[in-house]
């Protein structure tokens, strides 16, 4: 098609256009069979959200962001839904499907252990993924389906799962895995009579990796904005006493400062022109930017767009340049 996807589209096109797309069917339970209805009625038929799985299209196919108006209007329990039955997918189905691959294409007998060894480390890689991801789904998307019942605790925000994520750097020992993994195979497998079936194996793993990088791409880029969204709009509503609530309160209203600070990432400032209009140092600058951070458990300048127009902090003509799109 070579434009923007719309609600107006004939799926059957878009499937055509980019079979990428079949994954976007699948993980929001859509089956195969539409004739030539659009991508509206086809979503409404199968109760998903047509604006957010038109932008999951876009994202994934051509890798276009939505505009801030699209973003503000997706639904996060479509997002996550999306999420989980990517996972499912990644290790109910793909995984052991290259699996098998490799079991019938690489001899793995005793007397070969080279072979067995390269089963052993697809094995450990599955197994970092699995874990990665069922954190993920237990911890954060739980999280997420409490937000979505307007269900909040104090001592739990977005800002601690990012925390988490970084510290234990999940995505680059992941990456590293699959980079070892993938030249070990290229470099010392041993032959076989199952050359075809090998090379089939080989590019099976190297689709999953860009499907995995995409997946994450999706998360950090759509999905834990939207969710920092959502979860500035519910209030803290676990049982405390009103003496702490009074403390939480304060200790996490943003100062006017903090406010100033907002509007200067939201209009595409950078630390040191923010630091020259207010007359601070970039190191105050900094040290506000992470309050904020804490504070709000928003991390990124889209998601901050996004929190200043709904709090009134800005206008959005202050920011219709702002490149979040």
């Amino acid at each position: 098609m070579g434009h923007k996807y719309k609600a107006n589209d004939s799926l059957a096109e878009l499937i055509s256009d980019d079979f990428k797309l079949l994954q976007v069917l699948s993980r929001f339970g859509i089956a195969l069979g539409f004739g030539d209805k659009c991508v509206e009625q086809v979503c409404k038929e199968n109760n998903v959200d047509t604006e957010t799985f038109i932008a999951v299209c876009n994202f994934i196919s051509q890798g276009v962001k939505p505009s801030f108006d699209e973003f503000t209007s997706l639904n996060v329990g479509s997002l996550l839904t999306y999420l989980r039955n990517s996972h499912n997918f990644f290790l109910d189905f793909m995984l052991p499907s290259i699996r098998r691959e490799f079991v019938d294409s690489v001899d793995c007998s005793t007397n070969n252990e080279i072979g067995f060894l390269i089963l052993k480390f697809f094995d450990d890689y599955v197994a970092e993924i699995a874990k990665h991801q069922n954190y993920e789904s237990e911890h954060f998307f739980n999280y997420v389906e409490g937000l979505l019942q307007g269900k909040r605790k104090a001592d739990i925000c977005l800002a601690n799962f990012e925390s988490d994520r970084v510290h234990k750097d999940h995505d680059k020992l992941i990456a590293q895995k699959m980079s070892d993994l993938k030249n070990i195979i290229i470099r010392y497998c041993p032959t076989s009579s199952h050359k075809e079936q090998l090379n089939d194996a080989l590019l099976h793993l190297f689709e999953f990796e860009n499907d995995l990088n995409s997946h994450t791409q999706f998360e950090d880029t759509i999905f834990i904005p939207v969710v920092s969204l959502l979860e500035s709009q519910i209030d803290v509503n676990e049982d405390i006493d009103d003496n702490t609530s009074d403390s939480i309160l304060e200790k996490d209203a943003l100062s006017d400062r903090e406010k100033e600070i907002i509007t200067g990432v939201v209009k595409g400032l950078t630390n040191k022109e923010i630091a020259d209009h207010l007359f601070i140092s970039i190191h105050t600058v900094l040290t506000h930017r992470r309050n904020i951070a804490r504070k709000l458990g928003i991390h990124s300048p889209a998601g901050l767009v996004i929190y200043a127009i709904v709090n009134g902090i800005v206008s959005i003509e202050d920011i219709k340049d702002f490149p979040y799109s």
